[in-house]
Order: C-alpha cells, then sequence, then structure tokens
C-alpha cells in the first residue's frame, strides 16, 4: 500500500521564513536554514520551499532570522540541500528551462511552477522531457468566487484567469506534470481546514498524484484531505507553532486510518 506523505512547506519572503495568511499578510518567523535542519530530525516525508519574494531585494532585516552571507535563493537552496536529507521541491519564480537547470543543479530534487505554467504549458512539456516528469510538481492556486465556484489564480493571488482548476489540472497532466501541489487561497492561514470539495473534485479527475495545501489547524484536517484524495498532505503554519507536529501528526493520521510511514 502507498504511504500518504506528511510535507511541511516553507515560505521564503526575500530571504526570510515568513507565515502567510490569505497570499496577503506575511509575518516573518525565522531562518530558513535552521528550519531545514530541524526538519531533519523529524518523522516527515519531504519539504517543500517556496519563494514567494514579488522582487529580486534580499535585504535580511532581522539579525535573529537573518541568513548570513547568502544573497540570493539559489544561495539559500544550496545551502538547504546541504542540510536537508529527504526529497526537497523548490519554487518561486522559475519561468524557464534553465531556471529549472539551475534549481536542480543547485540541490533541488524536484521544482514547481506555478504561473509560467499556465502561461506556456509548453514549458511542463519542455521540463519534463529533459529532466523527468516526477520532477515537474505544477502548483495550482485557487480561490471561490462569490458564487462558490473555484477559480484558478496566478501571480501569487494577485490575478485571476477564469479558468476551472479541474480543466487546468487536467491540461497540466496532459503537458508532462508529474504531481499537482493544490492551494487554496481562501483557507491559507486560517486553520479552518482544507477545502476539500476542491481536493475531491480534482483528484477525482487527475492521473498523478495531488499534495493538498491550506487551512490545517488540527492534525483532524490531515485525514479530511486524505479522505478527499490527497495523495499527499501539507501544510506550513502548524509546524511551526505546535511543538513535536510531525510525530502527533504522524500518530493522529496512523491511527485515523491513513497509511503513513512511522
Amino acid at each position: 500500500m502507498l504511504r500518504t506523505r506528511l510535507i511541511p512547506v516553507l515560505l521564503l519572503q526575500n530571504g526570510l521564513l515568513v507565515r502567510s495568511q490569505s497570499f496577503r499578510i506575511h509575518q516573518a518567523i525565522g531562518n530558513p536554514i535552521h528550519e531545514a535542519r530541524r526538519f531533519n530530525e523529524w518523522n516527515v516525508d519531504e519539504l517543500i520551499y517556496l519563494d514567494i519574494s514579488r522582487d529580486d531585494s534580499y535585504d535580511l532585516r532581522r539579525d535573529d532570522h537573518k541568513v548570513k552571507n547568502l544573497t540570493g535563493p539559489m544561495e539559500i537552496l544550496e545551502e538547504v540541500s546541504r542540510t536537508c536529507f529527504m526529497p526537497l521541491t523548490w519554487g518561486g519564480g522559475i519561468r524557464t528551462v534553465a531556471a529549472m537547470r539551475e534549481c536542480f543543479l543547485s540541490g533541488a530534487d524536484k521544482i514547481s511552477i506555478n504561473t509560467a505554467a499556465y502561461r506556456t504549458p509548453q514549458l511542463i512539456r519542455d521540463g519534463a522531457k529533459i529532466f523527468g516528469r516526477q520532477a515537474m510538481v505544477i502548483c495550482v492556486d485557487v480561490c471561490r468566487r462569490e458564487d462558490g465556484r473555484p477559480e484558478v489564480v496566478i501571480e501569487g493571488g494577485r490575478e485571476l484567469t477564469g479558468a476551472d482548476p479541474v480543466d487546468w489540472v487536467q491540461e497540466a497532466v496532459l503537458q508532462g506534470a508529474g504531481e499537482i501541489l493544490l492551494q487554496s487561497l481562501d483557507r491559507d492561514g486560517t486553520a479552518q481546514g482544507y477545502d476539500v470539495d476542491l481536493i475531491r473534485s480534482v483528484s477525482d479527475v487527475s492521473a498523478v498524484p495531488i499534495i493538498a495545501l491550506g487551512g490545517v489547524g488540527r492534525y483532524e484536517h490531515f485525514f479530511d484531505g486524505w479522505k478527499a484524495g490527497a495523495n499527499a498532505v501539507a501544510a506550513a503554519n502548524i509546524f511551526h507553532f505546535k511543538e513535536l507536529s510531525d510525530r502527533n501528526a504522524k500518530r493522529a493520521m496512523s491511527k485515523a486510518g491513513i497509511p503513513v510511514r512511522l
């Protein structure tokens, strides 16, 4: 039986580790290198780093959160990869095959692309052909309209596309996506649980694994995501603010009947 993966997601903004709420509010909470070292001692299965910086400024403001002598995302990735002894996915600002190659050379096992994949689906096909389908994680951000219908958003949640996530996921898989990182903008940072209807609708049509993200506030929410069809359950804030969250999450998942690696 395939094990359900438990995956912390770490968000980087201008070199600092941040927590996010609704893709708009970001609070600096730590040093990305220290976190990688901490997670190595935890019972998690993979790590995902997403660089959500909107410019190239790496003015690391707080000494306690500072990544000393590292001035850009690839230098941070190289340092993280030296410390990380589990599969590592890196995303953010990847718009070309050359940028993908730089990520892999810097230590990433997989790359995550979002806006560039939507604007140029051929980029998925090119990446899969060169680096392998298993290395291509397509991040699909979704918000709900006033009438409740889901819609794909890009550019960090700032641009509506009018696209239905089910249609876009099917196209991304056709182009060569190896996994889908499915993230609810509306649930981001709310601790209200996953958008299980969204997960269910996408998992029903996807031929590749779905990683659910957005809204986890209790360990029980991981079960909800798995029951809705997610092959891996991911979260950000709960891993930063609850002690022993990896072990307690795995215990809760196992107790609920989810096949996990203990």
